[in-house]
């Protein structure tokens, strides 16, 4: 639970669910924590993966006009993985905790922004869960998992490595996805999120010396995307998001080889009434290669369906 105030009240520190800073409270064992900065209507953000660090979310600009919840996904650190880690980390798991932690933020509605995996925990609980949610940001989602979901990837991957041929880093890249089928440790999974980030983003080489530093900050932990049962937890969400009742924005990158333009654009199609965003000149990244954009369209979502609700 979050700490109890002292006993004096002028020293004591603010331990509102939204007071600014980290929040730590014990959920079945397990440590969760979430992180507030801004002010404004509140936003909910998932980071992706799954085994991300939620750091790489951080949205400046985002954070000028809304209060930004940044949730720490389970299995991430190690006291809050679940005894069948590294499996287990089904998307209803995700959701579960995710509702948890949003009924202990003490306001009647929030907007849910996921980003990558995250757009898909997003979407689910936004099916599943959409009784505390004003609306729901898809960030470089997608309706579906599996082999379509591995073989568009691929066909980008190619595109991407024939644009850059014979650029130094390009081997490199190219060995980090080569390198996604066998990892097994915390270690070897920031190791090939690094590695292949150079791909996430529209012109990576074009501006390294800016984004080199949030390369090497990124840390990951390794999470199979199996049940504990050992089986894939695979998503099909292609019938269901026809019945969305909650307003979603969706946002995808142009450049983006992993969650790209068929993806954003089969997901704008499927939802009703959705609203979409593309970023022409961001990859998997918007929010750090087009942050003013990015944030003014999802702040403008925002607003106006907290209005609606």
């Amino acid at each position: 639970m979050v700490s109890s105030p002292a006993h004096n009240p002028a020293s004591a520190p603010d331990t509102a669910p939204l007071s600014p800073g980290t929040h730590t409270y014990r959920l079945g064992g397990l440590v969760q924590r979430y992180h507030v900065h801004g002010s404004g209507p509140v936003c909910v953000a998932h980071s992706g993966g799954p085994g991300i660090f939620w750091e790489y979310m951080r949205m400046p600009a985002l954070e000028e006009h809304l209060t930004m919840v940044y949730v720490e996904p389970i299995g991430t650190t190690t006291d809050n993985r679940l005894p069948s880690h590294p499996h287990g980390y089904t998307r209803e798991r995700y959701s579960s905790f995710l509702e948890i932690l949003i009924n202990r933020l003490e306001v009647p509605k929030v907007h849910l922004l996921g980003h990558s995996h995250g757009a898909f925990v997003a979407a689910y609980h936004a099916l599943y869960r959409p009784g505390r949610l004003a609306g729901v940001v898809l960030y470089e989602g997608a309706p579906v998992t599996g082999p379509e979901h591995g073989e568009e990837a691929a066909r980008m991957v190619e595109a991407f490595a024939a644009q850059h041929a014979g650029h130094p880093g390009l081997p490199g890249v190219m060995a980090a996805f080569g390198a996604m089928g066998s990892m097994s440790t915390d270690e070897q999974t920031a190791a090939v999120a690094r590695g292949v980030l150079p791909s996430y983003f529209a012109d990576y080489w074009a501006d390294e010396e800016r984004l080199a530093p949030f390369r090497e900050a990124v840390r990951a932990t390794y999470i199979s995307g199996l049940d504990e049962n050992l089986v894939p937890d695979a998503i099909d969400d292609r019938a269901a998001l026809k019945e969305l009742t909650v307003p979603a924005l969706v946002v995808v990158g142009r450049h983006d080889v992993i969650c790209g333009m068929r993806w954003g654009l089969e997901l704008d199609e499927l939802i009703p009434q959705s609203r979409l965003l593309v970023l022409e000149n961001s990859g998997h990244m918007g929010h750090v290669e087009e942050p003013e954009l990015f944030a003014a369209s999802v702040r403008g979502f925002v607003l106006a369906t907290a209005s609606a609700s």
